[in-house]
């Protein structure tokens, strides 16, 4: 059983920063591949970022250059550090975790955050 709480949402103005942070239970976290996606109302859900196991990251082109996911594995948490924001990031944030076969499989949701951005 696999539980993500997100947090660190909030109403910030354009230019500002935010820092989410995810909290997974469980002992599989360090090999799973942990991402942030996010949904805008009338819009499908987005990755925003992912990392894997081995620390590899990836991005989506239009965050590129100002967030960054990293992850603490001795705490089980990823974090995405959110900086120059603009009002188009605003949406539900959600964590998301992916374990592979060998550690039971399956994927799992946090409920989300509201990250809203003022222009």
């Amino acid at each position: 059983q696999v539980q993500l709480v997100e947090s660190g949402g909030g109403l910030v103005q354009a230019g500002g920063s935010l820092r989410l942070s995810c909290a997974a239970s469980g002992s599989t976290f360090s090999f799973s591949v942990i991402g942030w996606y996010r949904q805008a109302p009338g819009k499908q859900r987005e990755l925003v970022a992912a990392v894997n196991s081995g620390g590899s990251t990836n991005y989506a082109d239009s965050v590129k250059g100002r967030f960054t996911i990293s992850r603490d594995n001795a705490k089980s948490t990823v974090s995405l550090q959110m900086n120059s924001l603009k009002p188009e990031d605003t949406a539900v944030y959600y964590c998301n975790l992916r374990r592979g076969p060998i550690i039971g499989g399956g994927e799992y949701w946090g409920q989300g955050t509201q990250v809203t951005v003022s222009s």
